[in-house]
Formats: structure tokens, C-alpha cells, sequence
């Protein structure tokens, strides 16, 4: 709606020192427009109490659910994975190309990022480490992120639009508020095929 445009645009404009100051307030602010009609056709309010982000590596998916308030999750929209690298299976080293699997944070937002926009996951995170260290693995990887563009090395890029929503709601709700869990695939789907050996 215009009203909400021109909240947004005030409060970008009021807050400089918030994690988005980089990225153009009308971008911003129209990224938020389509994605708050996501929330409205799902019979939501937005912004959400809180979020949860499933990506499906085998799938090429990231799902967005969010909780109204109510405890109850709701699905509200996916967004492609544009490119993928190395292979089903967790991170275990720096430098092997995976994208982690687990239950992870969003630890920072960067507006300056080499591919538009990221959100930066919070691996390794307690359980990696510890799992590291009963294995003998000490040089773990970083610098994952859900990003923009199409290229990947352990990332999920989502592409321009996607993490430009992506990103306008963590700032909206608040990345103390969000959870990304990663699956190598659905395990919602076809539970024969969901066998691993």
C-alpha cells in the first residue's frame, strides 16, 4: 500500500544506522511491498513474530514460513536456488565447496555484499564444532551466506529479488528472530526415495 511505502521510506530514512543504510530506500521498500502481499494472500499480518527459512538442497528451494503470532507456521512462498556447489552431505572442511546442513542463525545482514545483498548463517556453529572436534577437524569454513546473484561456493544465492525480500523482512522482524535450517532434501516427500545410504 502507499501508506506503507511511505512509513517504510521514513523510518529507512530516520534510521541511517540501521544494517540496510546501503541499500536504496525505494528498493527496499518495494521488495517489502511484494512480500508483504505474500503475507496478506496467506492470511498473515506482516512483519511476522518470527521466521524460519528451509532450504532444500536436493530440491534447489528455499521456503519461507512464518509465525503470525500464533504458533502456528505458515508456508508463505519459496524462492529457486540459482546455483549449487559440491554435494549432498554437510560441510566438514574449509575449502570442500558444501553448503552446510543443520539448524543455523542469521548472525548479520550485509548491504554491501559482492552479490547485492547476504545474510550472513551463523556456521560453524556449536554443534559443527563440536562434531569438528570429535572428528579431528579444526579448519571448519565460514562465509556462508543466502545471497543475491546466481553463483554459489557452499552459498545459497536466491538471486536479486528473492534476497531483496529475504533481506527486507530479516531487517522488518529482526535477525534475533529467524532460523534457517538446511536439509540435504525434503524428507516431507516420497519417504522411499528419502532413504540414504
Amino acid at each position: 500500500t502507499p501508506l506503507l511505502a511511505a512509513l517504510l521510506a521514513a523510518l529507512f530514512v530516520a534510521s541511517p544506522h540501521r544494517a540496510d543504510a546501503g541499500l536504496a530506500t525505494a528498493d527496499l521498500a518495494r521488495a517489502e511491498q511484494r512480500l508483504s502481499r505474500a503475507f496478506h494472500e496467506n492470511g498473515l499480518s506482516y512483519p511476522p513474530r518470527a521466521v524460519t527459512l528451509v532450504a532444500l538442497k536436493n530440491e534447489g528451494r528455499l521456503e519461507l514460513w512464518a509465525d503470525g503470532g500464533t504458533g502456528a507456521w505458515t508456508f508463505v512462498r519459496s524462492y529457486l536456488v540459482r546455483a549449487t556447489s559440491g554435494r549432498l552431505g554437510p560441510k566438514l572442511r574449509q575449502g570442500d565447496h558444501q553448503v552446510p546442513e543443520g539448524i543455523y542463525r542469521v548472525s548479520a545482514l550485509n548491504p554491501d555484499s559482492h552479490y547485492h545483498l547476504s545474510l550472513r548463517l551463523d556456521y560453524p556453529n556449536d554443534f559443527d564444532r563440536a562434531n569438528g572436534a570429535a572428528e579431528g577437524r579444526d579448519t571448519l569454513g565460514g562465509d556462508i551466506m543466502i545471497h543475491g546473484d546466481r553463483v554459489s561456493d557452499g552459498c545459497l544465492p536466491i538471486g536479486d529479488d528473492g534476497i531483496e525480500q529475504v533481506y527486507a523482512l530479516a531487517s522488518a522482524v529482526g535477525i534475533e528472530r529467524m532460523t534457517v535450517v538446511v536439509s540435504p532434501l525434503d524428507l516431507r516427500r516420497d519417504r522411499k526415495s528419502t532413504r540414504l545410504n
